[in-house]
């Protein structure tokens, strides 16, 4: 009996091949996507882009069938390509390829319109198995981002002005200077501050940090 990857191959043959737009601001990682993509009899890379920008850019240019989106990329994420793309072509198929395993992340990009989410060190044969499967339509969800997800449902859901207090926060702000950069009361950034440590589950500043990172609500770079 044929396995299920064989017989998506044999079928894929009678077909025009699946045209990938490859977007990561490393090229090295685009080189590794172009040389593993070109290795499919059924796939080819179209495009490359680095920035957020310029998927946005090339998208429109190529229409390509499947386009893999780094998040962590200058100036324009990831997340924001994909709002972009999907804004002005809703049936974009776009699986998220990336370092970031943040359950809010995770939320956030799915939200955002991108059909699959991956880890950069996913392995080769189920990468090239996402493709096929999102090319045909389906939106399929790997264990790790399932768990992530259900994860993410257990835990309050901060409001956006209590990210920006926790961006803030993150750069080592205290409740006056928050008060002052949001344009609120001293007291109101207090309630604010209290209300984040309440739903992320910790005692001091540098936790809501530490927490906020690992779960995708903030980044620093």
């Amino acid at each position: 009996m044929l396995s299920t990857d064989t017989l998506e191959r044999k079928a894929a043959r009678e077909v025009s091949p699946i045209r990938v737009l490859c977007v990561d601001d490393h090229r090295v990682m685009l080189d590794g996507l172009a040389l593993l993509i070109g290795r499919q009899p059924d796939m080819e890379v179209i495009a490359s882009a680095t920035s957020g920008e310029q998927a946005v850019e090339l998208y429109a240019r190529h229409l390509p069938d499947i386009t893999l989106m780094d998040l962590q990329l200058p100036t324009m994420s990831g997340l924001e390509a994909i709002s972009e793309i999907r804004r002005t072509h809703p049936n974009a198929r776009i699986v998220v390829l990336t370092m970031y395993q943040g359950d809010e992340d995770i939320y956030r990009a799915l939200e955002a319109g991108a059909a699959a989410y991956l880890l950069k060190d996913t392995l080769a044969e189920d990468l090239v198995h996402v493709i096929r499967q999102v090319h045909t339509g389906n939106r399929p969800i790997p264990p790790d981002v399932a768990a992530a997800l259900a994860v993410r449902k257990e835990h309050p859901v901060l409001t956006p002005r209590e990210i920006e207090v926790v961006q803030l926060i993150s750069q080592g702000l205290r409740n006056k200077e928050i008060a002052v950069a949001l344009g609120i009361s001293e007291q109101t950034a207090k309630v604010h501050v209290k209300n984040i440590l309440a739903k992320l589950n910790v005692s001091d500043r540098s936790a809501v940090v530490a927490v906020a990172v690992r779960r995708g609500i903030i980044h620093i770079r």
